[in-house]
């Protein structure tokens, strides 16, 4: 097990609640991250994500101008301001299968279903850290690769509609945070 410096991470919570926002950004100065910037609606958001260029995103589904799902779509634009790579994690209140279907169809990267915790949140940002995907290209797709567990000896037909994928590799961000002793 390794330790992550949350001080070398820059976080952007996007959510029109002003007391969810105050939550997140508690928890995540208690985890040790100073840099924590906030939006109360999709278009600030963006804005504030091509001006601050974040490492992680923690983004509410439901937010005024553009939703969580928008904001997605449009930092995944691979010729868009910013890190088109950053990991997204979506907050939402209602976690039926099909809403997270379509958050991870969007690019998202984790799921994280209010209400909230501490451990949860916690859990979420070390997975976007220490074990990122690989981000998957199609004419249709762009964003980490959906599928959790990819085994060599599958030997069924092709999942992936839309053409040829191209696999690519993200920047770390374990080589950013981890803490070195």
């Amino acid at each position: 097990m390794f330790r992550i410096d949350f001080n070398k991470l820059r976080f952007l919570v996007c959510d029109d609640n002003p007391h969810m926002r105050r939550i997140l950004r508690t928890l995540l100065h208690s985890f040790g991250a100073r840099e924590v910037y906030e939006a109360e609606d999709g278009a600030t958001a963006l804005e504030m994500y091509s001006h601050y260029v974040p490492d992680i995103v923690i983004a509410d589904w439901a937010m005024p101008i553009f939703d969580g799902l928008e904001l997605t779509q449009m930092i995944r634009q691979p010729d868009s301001k910013g890190n088109p790579y950053a990991p997204i994690i979506m907050l939402s209140a209602h976690s039926e299968k099909r809403r997270v279907t379509m958050a991870r169809d969007a690019g998202v990267t984790e799921f994280l279903a209010k209400p909230i915790s501490a451990k949860a949140l916690y859990q979420r940002i070390m997975s976007v850290v220490a074990h990122p995907r690989p981000f998957i290209k199609t004419k249709n797709f762009f964003g980490p690769d959906r599928r959790r567990n990819t085994t060599v000896a599958y030997i069924g037909p092709e999942r992936r509609n839309g053409g040829d994928a191209e696999v690519l590799q993200q920047p770390s961000l374990l080589d950013k945070a981890r803490v070195t002793s």
